[in-house]
């Protein structure tokens, strides 16, 4: 015979995931307006422009805008993978490699 389940437990359990994740959410919302600029902006202005999306119901615009953040993703993780390519390419360098950084493209 089973063990019966713990409802309350469970519920517990699940309770304290969606408060992590709700956070989780406020955290990552607060580094999207740091990583845009958008905190140099008062609290009035940015409320407004986050009201004015909300209520637009323009699909032409949604789109753009959604390119346009598709853009500011992808230029941020360009400018990061090249540095990522300096740092593997100093240290092997400093590792005393007998193979120059600029033969050792071939994996790109």
């Amino acid at each position: 015979m089973r063990r019966p389940r713990d409802f309350d437990t469970e519920l517990k359990a699940l309770e304290d995931k969606a408060r992590e994740l709700k956070t989780r959410k406020v955290q990552q919302l607060g580094e999207l307006v740091i990583a845009t600029g958008a905190d140099q902006l008062s609290t009035d202005e940015l409320a407004g422009a986050l009201v004015a999306i909300a209520e637009t119901k323009d699909a032409a615009k949604r789109e753009a805008w959604a390119k346009r953040g598709v853009m500011f993703f992808e230029s941020r993780s360009r400018r990061a993978a090249p540095a990522s390519h300096r740092n593997l390419r100093g240290a092997q360098a400093q590792q005393g490699s007998s193979q120059s950084p600029e033969s050792g493209n071939g994996s790109q």
